[in-house]
């Protein structure tokens, strides 16, 4: 991979969908005014121009926990999943890649 290290989200221990907006705030470096809801969290993976500049390969999220949560709240994972997969189409059809891997 070329470029900025990966970021690096663990959910690890997260129980509900207030400690899920909140991993995501502090582990990802969304700006103060992160509004701690799902549309603000599709938002900020639309913008990431605090993340500087992308490198040749893009934009790389490694999530740990995913399973876990899965097993406990899988409305939550859902829910993620379908964003962060929305923020990758929104990326690649401006020709940027969001890689988003799942462990």
């Amino acid at each position: 991979m070329t470029g900025p290290a990966p970021h690096r989200l663990d959910l690890t221990g997260v129980r509900d969908k207030a400690g899920l907006l909140r991993s995501c705030a502090e582990q990802l470096g969304f700006p103060d005014e992160f509004g701690h809801n799902w549309d603000a969290l599709d938002d900020c993976l639309r913008d990431l121009s605090w993340w500087g500049e992308p490198g040749a390969d893009g934009w790389t999220v490694e999530v740990t926990g995913w399973g876990e949560l899965r097993r406990r709240a899988p409305e939550l994972t859902r829910t993620l999943g379908e964003i962060f997969a929305d923020a990758g189409t929104y990326w690649r059809e401006r020709g940027v890649p969001l890689t988003v891997t799942l462990g």
